[in-house]
């Protein structure tokens, strides 16, 4: 499998529960670089590149959450490995 990018919007419970430093960690563990940024709305916007493999996999953590979040929708896409990020950092 390729490079790729993923831009995610995540909706739910998931501002103030830690949802941001969960995908961090997640996303460092997968090899992944990008960010999470709390939108005004309550939702999370994430964005990470690398390997199409490990996003698939990320993926699935997206949907999960840390234990105090409840996430409800996951609207995701797929786009072309653009190289910009050189870590994984939160907003």
């Amino acid at each position: 499998m390729g490079l790729a990018r993923l831009h995610a919007i995540v909706e739910g419970e998931v501002q103030g529960v830690g949802f941001r430093r969960y995908v961090q960690i997640h996303a460092v563990r997968l090899g992944l670089k990008g960010y999470a940024k709390n939108l005004p709305d309550g939702t999370v916007e994430v964005v990470a590149e690398g390997y199409e493999e490990s996003i698939q996999q990320f993926l699935n953590y997206l949907w999960k959450g840390p234990p105090l979040a409840l996430v409800t929708k996951v609207t995701h896409k797929l786009e072309s490995y653009k190289g910009e990020f050189t870590s994984f950092d939160t907003y």
